[in-house]
């Protein structure tokens, strides 16, 4: 995690150099954030590795609930900064004064002492895929998680793009948009302080039930609802995706061994970063193949869909919550 965030350092304060030179260009750009991407995919699997080495059993909900709450409240207050930083002092300086956030989480991380834990003994990269890939597909529950999850996510592009697009043209523009985008990160910060509380007997019965509300920013916006309600239902959908994400992180970290945790999170990450961008590319062709409206009740459909597989499957309905 360390290594990760000295490559994002070194990434973004790239991009700032760049940019207070005038000498950036696009295939620069790209190539810097695919490497902040690579590093990003390392640092986020071991976050959830290293939680339950840092917190108490008893407070390991609560502590994946305020580092959820934390994220969401940065997607509100992020995009206002960022917006004030470039036009006070400018992107070049606005992104230096990323880069530096990466410092700062490095020198914490650094600082971190583990208590005392088995080290495993060495072995190759490949090694640690097979025997991570070992551990992820020998729980049913895990690998249909997995791949509902990260379907879904695939389906939310959709509305992301398209409800861009349908704001923009005569349904609020710019501020419905804007409020839209702020209701998602209200309903996760709403949906946090729940799961700082709430200890459901089958938790991922319980958080597969709350992920139900992602049928509904698609829902909407194919039925032209206003975009009040399209904002109080994306809402709803921040807070039930909150609650999933962090009842499912609390049990894997619960469930699966410790030595494969990371691992076996790795395999989750993967699937929703490689799903995500899929969808977002996907979403035009499919629109003006369609239309706008069908494309987006499909999205919605297999949202829906996903959440009923993984109802379906008695391993996730079953599983109880640890002691």
């Amino acid at each position: 995690m360390v290594v990760a965030d000295v490559v994002r350092l070194a990434v973004q304060g790239t991009v700032a150099a760049l940019l207070l030179t005038h000498t950036a260009q696009i295939w620069q750009l790209v190539v810097l954030q695919a490497i902040a991407g690579t590093a990003t995919a390392f640092f986020n699997p071991a976050a959830t590795g290293l939680t339950p080495m840092t917190v108490s059993a008893p407070r390991l909900q609560e502590a994946n609930a305020v580092r959820g709450m934390s994220q969401a409240a940065m997607g509100i207050a992020g995009p206002a900064l960022a917006g004030l930083l470039v036009v006070t002092v400018g992107p070049g300086y606005a992104l230096a004064i990323d880069a530096a956030t990466f410092a700062v989480s490095a020198f914490y991380l650094a600082r971190l002492r583990l208590g005392a834990h088995v080290t495993l003994p060495p072995q190759s990269f490949a090694r640690d895929l097979r025997d991570g890939w070992r551990e992820f597909v020998k729980r049913t529950w895990v690998w249909v998680i997995v791949l509902g999850a990260s379907i879904g996510n695939m389906m939310s592009g959709v509305w992301y793009v398209l409800g861009a697009a349908f704001t923009k043209a005569s349904h609020g523009g710019a501020g419905a948009w804007t409020v839209i985008l702020v209701a998602n990160s209200v309903g996760a910060l709403v949906g946090g302080t729940l799961a700082l509380r709430l200890r459901p007997f089958h938790p991922l019965l319980s958080a597969v039930l709350f992920l139900g509300a992602v049928v509904l920013p698609g829902s909407l916006f194919a039925l032209k609802a206003p975009w009040e309600l399209i904002a109080f239902g994306v809402l709803l959908t921040g807070l039930g995706s909150m609650l999933f994400n962090t009842i499912w992180e609390t049990t894997l970290q619960q469930h699966v061994p410790p030595q494969a945790l990371s691992r076996v999170s790795a395999y989750d990450w993967f699937g929703s970063l490689l799903c995500q961008p899929i969808g977002l590319a996907l979403t035009g062709p499919a629109a003006v193949a369609i239309g706008r409206s069908p494309t987006l009740w499909v999205s919605a459909a297999v949202s829906g869909l996903m959440v009923v597989l993984m109802l379906a499957t008695p391993s996730v309905r079953r599983l109880e919550a640890a002691a």
